[in-house]
């Protein structure tokens, strides 16, 4: 497997693919980094050579385009600065809500997480009360 950035990618998939396996890197970004440096989109990851893995490497760090770890840590930092200020955006990341204005009263599962136990409460039959008897005649 090539290894980009300390990224491992596929090696069976073609490189314009393979690439947006890469924390900030998409399928316009990929596309343009391999024009640039003139290799085929179409070539599969396990076909490129190490010279080409190398090309491939600089012109993502030469690019000036966030990738991986400084991406994921600018997206951090401006979510704590969020939650630091006590901003509406804030507090919803802080309470584990939607922060776009999605409603919450049914659906927001993926933020809010599996449900929690539901209300209806099954009743176990009680031995301690005799039947009533038959009203007789």
């Amino acid at each position: 497997m090539p290894r980009i950035l300390g990224v491992d990618i596929p090696k069976e998939k073609r490189i314009e693919i393979a690439l947006m396996y890469l924390y900030g890197v998409g399928r316009s970004l990929s596309n343009k980094i391999l024009k640039e440096i003139n290799i085929d989109p179409d070539k599969r990851a396990k076909d490129l050579t190490d010279e080409e893995v190398m090309r491939i490497t600089n012109a993502v760090q030469k690019s000036g385009y966030r990738v991986e770890g400084d991406l994921r840590r600018e997206i951090s930092q401006n979510i704590k600065r969020l939650i630091d200020i006590g901003s509406w955006r804030g507090m919803r990341h802080k309470k584990g809500l939607p922060v776009r204005g999605q409603r919450t009263r049914t659906n927001a599962r993926t933020r809010k997480g599996p449900r929690k136990g539901g209300m209806a409460v099954i009743k176990k039959a009680d031995d301690k009360k005799p039947a009533k008897p038959a009203a007789g005649k």
